[in-house]
């Protein structure tokens, strides 16, 4: 049995942050109906390569996912959802805070038909505060987050991500451990609640030693002045083919071990100093050193020895890689290639179901699960409430 698999969500949520997370719920089991508007694409299915008439990303974020296109514009469409919330009793929405209750399935509205209820809201700035009705993306979230400034080189700009982290690290994964949360409160307490995900707020949250020697000490930083932002060796090291390395290794006996690798022994005494003048000589000493040989050098010769420096792949390379693989991250779904679920569950791995699918494939759950009867979709169908997709 599936972790999951008594959890059911109603997911109005589109683009990344929302249907990320309603993918980890999906890969271990919950049942995700996605409730999407006919006449609004979700830019998610346009976004990269084509997979036919959505793309591979689309496919990827919404795999297991069942879909009903309904017109939230029209009230009988309004009330099929509100006979939904009967069963699937977890809600996971992402509009601008009012536009749910102004479309009558606001959280009080459908907690008032079934008290269970499981309330999500995604949003970038929360429900409340200044910034509650302001449009934004990653970028913004993580520019006002406050962790760009610090996350740069001396005099350069803030490089964008080629990740959403404030989206994904942020938004995407707050919402599934406060949705798990509630689940779990509910089965003590049989009452549901509302819960408020601002992607800002998780993302400078994210700010983990920044943050603290602020509040704590009022200790400004800046870019290249942490251990963790460039100011010592722990960095990337370009190669004498243009390539880059990967060097952590904070701890004493990977330092050790890394300048027998290089054929340093004597740098150690540098790497193992607390000063900082030694710290950045001993990284002044390693940038010329790995710019002495090729990438394809420094990766055979890292392959065998523990000292946490790990080649900067492309993602081809990733792809191939044998950890990635060995781990199972790389799942073959209805004929495509898929990033695996990334939570290993002994007694109820992860499953995938199908790929993701088209807008309104399964309003069929109408009469399967509900008990409409032919006539009244098709009465349905004639006023429009499954757009044209139907």
């Amino acid at each position: 049995m599936s972790a999951l698999a008594n959890v059911k969500i109603l997911d109005f949520s589109t683009l990344l942050p929302g249907p990320f997370g309603t993918l980890v719920l999906a890969d271990l089991g919950a049942q995700v109906l996605r409730v999407e508007a006919p006449g609004r694409t979700d830019l998610a299915r346009m976004i990269g390569e084509l997979d036919g008439d959505a793309s591979y990303a689309h496919r990827y974020l919404n795999r297991s996912k069942k879909s009903m296109g309904l017109d939230l514009k029209k009230p009988d469409a309004i009330e099929i959802v509100k006979q939904l919330i009967a069963e699937y009793d977890v809600v996971v929405e992402q509009f601008r805070p009012g536009v749910m209750d102004k479309l009558g399935l606001g959280y009080e509205a459908l907690t008032a038909i079934n008290p269970k209820l499981i309330y999500c809201s995604l949003t970038g700035y929360g429900q409340t505060g200044p910034y509650k009705d302001r449009g934004g993306h990653d970028n913004n979230y993580l520019a006002i987050a406050g962790t760009q400034d610090y996350s740069r080189r001396i005099n350069t700009a803030p490089v964008p991500a080629g990740i959403q982290v404030a989206d994904v690290a942020g938004g995407s994964m707050h919402l599934v451990a406060g949705l798990l949360a509630a689940v779990i409160q509910r089965l003590e307490t049989g009452i549901g609640q509302q819960i408020d995900i601002s992607i800002t707020d998780a993302a400078f949250s994210l700010n983990v030693f920044a943050a603290s020697n602020y509040l704590g000490a009022a200790a400004t930083t800046g870019p290249e002045q942490e251990l963790l932002n460039g100011q010592q060796f722990y960095d990337y090291y370009q190669t004498n083919d243009d390539r880059y390395l990967s060097v952590g290794g904070l701890e004493p006996q990977f330092k050790k071990t890394l300048c027998e690798a290089i054929g340093q022994p004597a740098l150690v005494e540098l790497a193992l100093s607390p000063k900082l003048a030694h710290q950045q000589a001993f990284k002044a000493q390693l940038t010329d050193i790995f710019k002495s040989q090729d990438f394809t050098y420094w990766k055979t010769l890292f392959r065998s020895i523990d000292a946490c420096v790990e080649p900067v792949l492309t993602m081809d390379e990733a792809c191939q890689h044998e950890q990635i693989n060995s781990r199972e991250m790389i799942v073959e779904v209805d004929g495509i290639k898929q990033v695996g679920c990334a939570i290993k569950m002994s007694a109820s791995p992860a499953k995938y179901h199908f790929k993701g699918c088209s807008l309104g494939e399964h309003n069929q759950i109408l009469q399967q699960e509900f008990g409409f009867s032919e006539q009244q979709i098709n009465q349905l169908k004639a006023d429009g409430i499954f757009g044209k997709q139907s």
